[in-house]
């Protein structure tokens, strides 16, 4: 097991070697994910293992976090726990990834034959989270009139008035005209 989290890893020499990595990479540090929480705190525990089956080499795992993502409802964070194992085999081809067996996602290598560890993570993370997060009780939109109207009782002002409520001011004062026998046109 290595010591430190490694920038970049050369996942053929670790399997290889049969290497594994273990350690936690701070959730700021994995921009594209960063960019669509509520804040980039904390960190991700990672634990890798690289070996091979037959001369494929793999990389096996689990990563947890807990990330604070948006609520598409109300718009305020929400910690969203993940935990996600990994199984991947490091392939050069798109020939070899439609080969893979069950169970395993490819990792293509083009020529380079080292990559970004947080790049293995980060993917990983960005395919657990939710398309539309959202609180686990019933939360209301920011804008929603529920919402409004309950802002503005706790506030202590009136509600917010109907735009419609003319309407219907002007349907009443019809309806006494025409019972008070007035024809005014």
């Amino acid at each position: 097991m290595l010591a430190k989290m490694p920038e970049f890893i050369d996942p053929i020499l670790l399997a290889d070697r049969n290497a594994s990595i273990e350690g936690e990479l701070p959730v700021s540090s994995l921009d594209r994910l960063a960019a669509m929480l509520s804040n980039d705190d904390g960190n991700v525990a990672v634990k890798l293992f690289f070996g091979k089956v037959g001369k494929l080499a793999t990389v096996e795992g689990h990563i947890s976090a807990i990330l604070a993502v948006k609520c598409q409802r109300c718009l305020e964070a929400v910690e969203w726990p993940i935990s996600s194992d990994i199984k991947l085999a490091v392939v050069h081809s798109l020939a070899l990834a439609n080969k893979l067996s069950d169970g395993y996602e490819p990792l293509y290598l083009a020529d380079e034959e080292k990559i970004p560890l947080k790049n293995i993570v980060e993917d990983e993370l960005l395919l657990s989270l939710p398309d539309i997060p959202k609180h686990q009780h019933d939360c209301i939109a920011p804008n929603s009139p529920k919402n409004m109207s309950a802002r503005s009782h706790k506030a202590g002002e009136a509600p917010m008035e109907s735009p419609f409520s003319i309407l219907a001011e002007l349907q009443n004062q019809k309806k006494l005209e025409t019972k008070n026998g007035s024809t005014k046109k």
